[in-house]
């Protein structure tokens, strides 16, 4: 586990986490590689299969983090960083301790 956690409290809502992460897309398969730290603190990193054109990686790495966590997709929001390879991910606050069980 890193030194930071990956994650923090929506300060607009206590049920809720923000989710760093980076991405890289167009790996050959979806997979966590660990933790990167970022300007913005520590980030977890996804390989993601997808290309980054159209959402499609956005998209993979919401059905891959929900079948990972066993969460609907409709409960992970991306909140910033569509088109950046750094994102927020909202998502329930009560999954956050099963993030750290994504990283080999």
């Amino acid at each position: 586990m890193p030194e930071a956690l990956p994650w923090e409290p929506d300060p607009r809502n206590p049920d809720t986490i923000l989710l760093r992460v980076k991405v890289i897309p167009g790996a050959s398969k979806t997979q966590c590689a660990g933790y990167r730290a970022t300007e913005d603190g520590t980030a977890l990193l996804v390989r993601v299969a997808a290309a980054p054109e159209k959402g499609k990686a956005n998209e993979e790495l919401i059905g891959w983090l929900a079948d990972s966590l066993g969460l609907p997709r409709s409960s992970i929001e991306l909140r910033v960083g569509a088109t950046s390879r750094l994102k927020r991910l909202g998502l329930p606050a009560a999954f956050g301790d099963r993030i750290a069980a994504l990283v080999p």
